[in-house]
Parts: structure tokens; C-alpha cells; sequence
């Protein structure tokens, strides 16, 4: 998914011609807007050690501690989480902090654990999770507390409490993906060969679950589009009582089998994948549920018996069992994604779904992960955009809508925890302000919302199973991520990781040059409203006129301007002390705005985006420290296709483009997310041809640097070559930088000291080899 991308992706830089100062009617269109002449404001305290492209990728991390993968156990004694080493920020132990002492300690070296290379599968599906590193990268606490699950390259480990042990569990040969523990702990489950196993953690004995997988059938795993593009990891979930499995049964027979090249510095792998581009056929998918106790298998209807809509070609991105584990929810998308059902079945009548939500809309229905069954009442909790910005909203077993729970013009992010013997709903959301995610709560029968997080910036909450307590994964543009325990009313207990930047920590040398930017907002031509972000260069002189680097994203479901600390952020540190602007705006159809903010791009992309980025040049022009003949721009993935669009649809704002792994031709990305936006090919062929950057290859002047991972399986190595090519027919000069064996992200730190090198090196002789 493009989205997604924003794990990792450059700041980008555009260079301007010299243009007319801001005429009448495009003032018009900006809004008062804080940012001045004045002083840059910094972050913090510290040293004023210039920060290089060296230290941006080196270990210790630059954020110090910042742990990962925090969990509460089961009975809520104890916190933990994986931590990067001191001398290899990438290789990760467990630790855990006791709640009660708060004191942390390390819980597991993951030296003890044997470290293979990793099968093709999990590089794939670790790509698609966006999960880096080595050592431990994932586990899962057993229901008592006192075990842990701990897959590691393909082995299965079970780590006990009681005695420190750590013991291989006996899976058989190969490799085993998405493994798990039963929700009692009695059972592991996994996937080895595109079959389902389960493994009786009592008697040890091992039992295939499904037999049938090979070639082109995939049972219990998750289709490429699934992994990618709607959030869903897996394709199997267990019934709470242990009894039964759900799992998918992928067909890929009718997908379009390509051979991928891998270019790699020391030959060439040809990959053979099914990749579903848009307008091409997807998977044959099927939801079946086996039983533990004799291995049989009922195959569920995915259509009520009177549904209209009798078609195969769907989506199935949730599944999910209800308390009793006598009943079945799945949702039902249709390929337009126009359409979502919310479907129940009963275990004695598979064949008899029920449509309890249905959710349309005339461009698309965004999905989420937000359904919660209640155990204490026959009710469930289901997240809708249908009043035009998500909220949530309480319905009985029925599918009757019982109330309304959150509602306004700012959306919530997700669900977090439901206390219902208390009442309440605990939720992360946009109600104060789009540019910050809060914690809030509000009565599970109604009523007002309280906001229960303090601090300005980002929260991410993970909280307890069975209790009003929360991890608080918390982020600000001057706080790098800290990590404290809270009651159900926010208060602090205690902290996991304060990571306060001080005498001794790593970002302490670099501190006193760190630059806070300056929030701002500007208008579209439809009159919404637009956020920007403004870093100044440091040492900063209001009499200098500085060039621009304008960095964006521009793409659905990603948003930029943030109170957020984000490593995505050291290059425009970097670069604002190497005296250039940085500014970033969030064009329409970034996310957290509402359908009609998001909507604007649908059947046509890279038109209302670009002409929005405009409105933030024509605003920097009209400042006066701005270098208006001197602006670049900058993204990777949705943000590298941005940057070919604005240079190449905009040549007179932009001086200088820097486009990372970009789709280029729609039509060479996937199903899901494609047609989500321009619809089918067959049905919006102006559409997908207008949003190409094809037909504005002509336009290009001068000024742009493309780069690539010529591994990368997800926007594939041919969406850069077709322009390498389309430039050089029109005999037009560039420059390319393709990196043999990197994916999408563009991992490494030897990658990334020699990508930011370059993007340095490009941007000062573009923008400054004229002074």
C-alpha cells in the first residue's frame, strides 16, 4: 500500500522559475497564516553540533531509546516491548518494566535464538508489515502470563517465566509464517507450505489443519492485496473457546503470473508473482472454519441468499469472531468498493449469512478496524464515514442502529479499548485539532466526549486486556517517542521510557540547532482548508532570501503536517541548517479531514494534489525571505509521483524535481488501491491516461533526479524505466539513481548515507550553483 509508505520516505526538492509576484486572486485564496520573518524556534536544549547525513542513519538512533512492539501482559504485571541495541539500532531484544517497582530489565537476549535467513514468504509479508530489523521482531504473551510465543526465521519458540527456559517447539521441517498462540494458550498455530497447522502445546502433537495448499492454492494466508492494501496480515482467526479456526482458501490461478526482475550488484533474480494490476483479475477467495476437534471443514456463503449482488470477483478484508464463538462476522466488499456489508453466520447454518451494516458511497468506502462485539449485551461498535468524517456508532445484533456514539467535523482514528463494566468507549481521534492525535472517551451509552490524554503531539495507546490501563506511545516535534504507563483517566503511574533529551543522550549534541516549523493554513479553490508546516533555515537572517524545498506525500490515507517526531524529519533538519526553507502542505485527499476533503481526487489523481501544492508556492513567493526563482520539490512513493506530476504539470513554479520510486502509470499498480480512487480501467480510461505522468513528459524542462530500489515488489522498477525512457526520446537531460537489491523503503544505512548524500548534493547544485 502507498500509504503505508510513510514509514520511510525523503523530504523532496523542487526548483522555481522566476515568476510574477502573487497576484490579487491568488491572495485571496490564503488565510491568515502563523508564520513571519521572525527567529526560527528550537526544540530543545542542548548542543549546537551540526548534524550530517552520517549521524541521521547511525547507531545509537537519534531518538535514543524508542522501543517497539509494546504489550501489556495478560494479568497487567508487567510491560513489554523490543528494544534496539546501543551499537546496532536494528537487531532487537526483549525487555520488560515491573509495574509495580517500574523497573526495567532485559527479559530476553535474542542471541539465545537461532538466527536463519529468512524464507521468500516472510521477507515479503515482513515488507508488506512494514517491519524491519533482526533479532526478535515479534511475540505473543500466553493467557496465564507466565509464557511467551517468539517466532524467529522460520523457528518457534516458547519461552516460560518460571524458569527463564527457552525451548524450540517440534513444528517439522520448513518454514513457519504468521504464527500465533490460541486465545487460551492451549494450541500455536502457524502457517509452513500454504497450509494450516496447529500444534498442542500439552501432548506436542502436530496436526495439518488443511491439506490442500500448494501452487496456486493459499489456505490461512492473505492475498497480496490484503497484506498491502487493506491492512489485513493474515488468513486464519480463532474462535475465543479454542474450539474452531476461520480461515481463507485463496485460489490465484485466474491472477496474472509476471516475471519480476530482482536486480541485485551481483546478478539478476527473476521472480515469479501473481500481481494483481488494476483491471486485471484478483484471487478466487472462499472462508471456510475447521473444527479442532476432528478436522472438518464447512465452507461459508458469502451473499445472503436474496442478495442482489451474486458476484465472485469481492474483497473480504475483515473477519471476526463474535464472544460465544457460536457466530461469524466477515465484511463483504465489492470490487468498486462502492459498497461494505457487515455479515454474520451462525456455526450450525454457514449457508444463512445475515447483513447486519451496510455501508455506500458513490467513490469509495474506506475500511477500518474498528468492529467490537460486546460481551456484557447483544450490541456491537461499528466506525462509519456515512455523516462525512469516521465516527462511531452503536448497533444492536439486529444490525438496528441503537446511537450514535462521537459526532462533529473532525474524525476519529480508532478504536482502543472498551470497558464495559465501567462504561466507556476509549477512542484516538482529531476532535481538538486534525494536526494531533488525542486519547478520548465517551460513555458506551452515550454522551459527552471527555479528552483523557494530556500532552500536545501524538498518542498511540495499547492498552491492557482486562483493564482501563494504557501504555501511552507518545511523540511530539520537541519530544522524540516516550513511553509512560496511565490509569483510565489519563494519569500517569509511571513511566516505561521518559527518553528525555539530556546531557548523555543522543540527540543532546544536536539539540540546540533542532527547528520547531511554524503551523500555518492556506485555502483551495473550493475553499478548504489546507494545513502547512514552514521549517526556517538556522542561523536564520530575515534580510537573505533562501531556496525552498518544498516536501510532500499528497497521497490518500498519509498526512504530513503533524506535532510529531518522525526520522523522516532528520533530512529537513539537515536541511534547513544547510540554509534552505522546508515547507509542507496536505493537499486534498490526504487523510484525517472527512470524504469531501479525501474525495476530491476520485476518477482523476494528480490534478486537485498538484493545484493545491501551488497554492502553497504562490504562498512562499509572497514571503519575503523566500528565493522564489529557487523552489524544489520532493516525495517518494505517492509523494515521488507527486513530484514528476508538479515539475512536470508545473514547470513555472518548480525549479527542480527529486522523485523517489514512484507509480507513473496507474495501470501498473494494484487492484484494491488503484480502482479504489479511478475506478476500473475499462469504465474511467480518460481518468487513468490523465493521471499518468505520461502525457505531461513533454512539458519537462530541466531539474530532476529520479531514484529506485530495483528490488522493489511494490510500486515495481518499471514505473521509473518507462520515464527513463519517455525522457530520453524526447531527448530531455535527468538524472537517475537505481540501487541494486533495495525494496520499497529503501533500507540500510550504508543506502541511506549515499541516497541523502546525493539528494544533498543534487539540491545545492540546482538551487544554489547560481549564487
Amino acid at each position: 500500500m502507498i500509504k503505508n509508505r510513510l514509514t520511510w520516505f525523503p523530504a523532496c526538492s523542487l526548483k522555481v522559475r522566476a515568476v510574477p509576484l502573487l497576484i490579487a486572486s491568488q491572495m485571496a485564496m490564503i488565510s491568515t497564516v502563523m508564520i513571519s520573518a521572525t527567529t526560527p524556534a528550537l526544540a530543545m536544549e542542548g548542543g549546537k553540533l551540526p548534524l550530517t547525513i552520517e549521524r541521521m542513519n547511525a547507531s545509537p538512533a537519534l531518538a535514543g531509546t524508542s522501543p517497539r512492539g509494546l504489550k501489556l501482559s495478560p494479568d497487567g504485571q508487567r510491560v513489554t516491548y523490543l528494544a534496539g541495541r546501543k551499537d546496532n539500532q536494528s537487531f532487537y531484544d526483549l525487555w520488560q518494566m515491573d509495574v509495580k517497582t517500574a523497573e526495567s530489565s532485559l527479559l530476553l537476549n535474542a542471541d539465545k535464538l537461532a538466527t536463519n535467513e529468512l524464507s521468500d514468504e516472510e521477507k515479503a509479508r515482513r515488507e508488506r508489515q512494514r517491519i524491519y530489523g533482526e533479532g526478535i521482531m515479534e511475540y505473543f504473551w500466553a493467557d496465564d502470563s507466565q509464557a511467551l510465543l517468539i517466532p524467529a526465521s522460520g523457528n518457534l519458540y516458547y519461552f516460560s517465566l518460571v524458569d527463564n527456559s527457552v525451548t524450540q517447539l517440534p513444528i517439522g521441517e520448513g518454514f513457519a509464517t504468521d504464527a500465533r498462540l490460541s486465545p487460551k494458550g492451549h494450541f500455536v498455530s502457524f502457517v509452513r507450505d500454504q497450509n494450516l497447522y496447529v500444534l498442542d502445546l500439552a501432548t506436542k502433537k502436530l496436526q495439518a489443519m488443511t491439506t490442500d495448499g500448494g501452487g496456486a492454492i493459499k489456505n490461512a494466508m492473505a492475498e497480496f492485496v490484503a497484506q498491502e492494501e487493506m491492512d489485513r496480515m493474515t488468513g486464519y482467526w480463532w474462535a475465543p473457546d479454542e474450539s474452531a479456526i476461520a480461515f481463507t482458501r485463496i485460489d490465484e490461478s485466474a491472477v496474472e503470473q509476471v516475471t519480476r526482475n530482482e536486480i541485485y550488484a551481483d546478478g539478476i533474480k527473476l521472480t515469479e508473482q501473481r500481481y494483481p494490476a488494476a483491471g486485471k483479475n484478483n484471487v478466487d477467495i472462499a472462508l471456510g472454519v475447521v473444527t479442532l476437534k476432528d478436522k472438518a471443514i464447512n465452507w461459508v456463503s458469502l451473499r445472503e441468499e436474496n442478495s442482489e449482488d451474486k458476484s465472485k470477483d469481492i474483497y473480504l478484508p475483515r473477519v471476526d469472531w463474535l464472544p460465544d464463538s457460536k457466530h461469524l462476522s466477515f465484511q463483504w466488499q465489492s470490487r468498486d468498493q462502492h459498497q461494505l456489508d457487515l455479515q454474520l453466520v451462525a456455526l450450525d447454518a454457514l449457508t444463512k449469512p445475515k447483513t447486519l451494516v451496510k455501508e455506500r458511497s458513490d467513490a469509495w468506502v474506506n475500511l477500518n478496524n474498528d468492529l467490537h462485539f460486546l460481551k456484557q449485551q447483544s450490541a456491537f461498535i461499528w466506525a462509519s464515514e456515512r455523516d462525512g468524517f469516521n465516527h462511531l456508532y452503536l448497533f444492536d445484533l439486529k444490525g438496528k442502529l441503537k446511537t450514535q456514539l462521537t459526532k462533529g467535523e473532525w474524525a476519529v482514528d480508532e478504536l482502543e479499548y472498551i470497558d464495559e463494566t465501567a462504561g466507556w468507549v476509549y477512542f484516538t481521534g482529531r476532535k481538538d485539532t486534525p494536526i494531533e492525535k488525542q486519547l478520548y472517551r465517551v460513555p458506551l451509552a452515550g454522551g459527552k466526549v471527555e479528552r483523557v490524554s494530556k500532552q500536545a503531539g501524538m498518542h498511540n495507546p495499547v492498552f491492557a486486556d482486562n483493564q482501563s490501563v494504557y501504555l501511552d506511545y507518545f511523540n511530539s516535534l520537541s519530544q522524540p517517542p516516550q513511553i509512560s504507563l496511565h490509569g483510565d483517566k489519563g494519569q500517569q503511574l509511571a513511566w516505561v521510557e521518559q527518553n528525555a533529551v539530556k546531557q548523555g543522550h543522543p540527540l543532546y549534541d544536536y539539540a540546540g540547532l533542532w527547528q520547531i516549523p511554524e503551523f500555518g493554513e492556506l485555502k483551495a479553490e473550493d475553499g478548504q482548508v489546507l494545513q502547512t508546516r514552514l521549517f526556517k533555515p538556522v542561523p536564520f537572517d530575515a534580510s537573505k532570501k533562501y531556496p525552498v524545498v518544498v516536501r510532500v506525500y499528497g497521497g490518500p490515507h498519509a498526512q504530513l503536517v503533524t506535532n510529531s517526531w518522525s526520522e523522516q524529519d532528520y533530512f529537513t533538519q539537515y536541511l534547513v541548517q544547510q540554509g534552505y526553507v522546508v515547507f509542507q502542505l496536505d493537499n486534498r485527499g490526504s487523510a484525517h479531514r472527512g470524504t469531501r476533503f479525501e474525495q476530491v481526487i476520485y476518477r482523476h489523481l494528480g490534478e486537485a494534489e498538484v493545484n493545491d501544492q501551488k497554492v502553497g508556492v504562490d504562498y512562499l513567493r509572497s514571503q519575503p525571505f523566500v528565493d522564489a526563482d529557487n523552489v524544489a520539490i520532493y516525495g517518494h512513493s505517492y509523494g515521488g509521483y507527486m513530484a514528476l506530476m508538479s515539475l512536470f504539470k508545473a514547470p513555472d513554479y518548480f525549479k527542480a524535481a527529486i522523485s523517489g520510486a514512484p507509480v507513473t502509470d496507474w495501470r501498473l499498480y494494484d487492484t484494491h488501491y488503484t480502482e479504489r480512487y479511478l475506478g476500473h480501467p475499462e469504465g474511467n480510461e480518460k481518468g487513468y491516461e490523465a493521471s499518468s505522468v505520461f502525457p505531461y513528459v513533454k512539458n519537462y524542462q530541466a531539474g530532476l533526479l529520479m531514484y529506485h530500489g530495483m528490488a522493489d515488489d511494490n510500486v515495481l522498477f518499471e514505473n521509473s524505466t518507462r520515464v527513463y525512457k519517455a525522457l530520453q526520446d524526447e531527448g530531455k537531460l535527468f538524472q537517475m539513481i537505481d540501487y541494486p537489491g533495495s525494496k520499497h523503503s529503501m533500507r540500510g544505512e550504508k543506502v541511506r548515507n549515499h541516497l541523502y548524500r546525493s539528494l544533498a548534493d543534487f539540491l545545492d547544485r540546482q538551487l544554489k550553483s547560481a549564487k
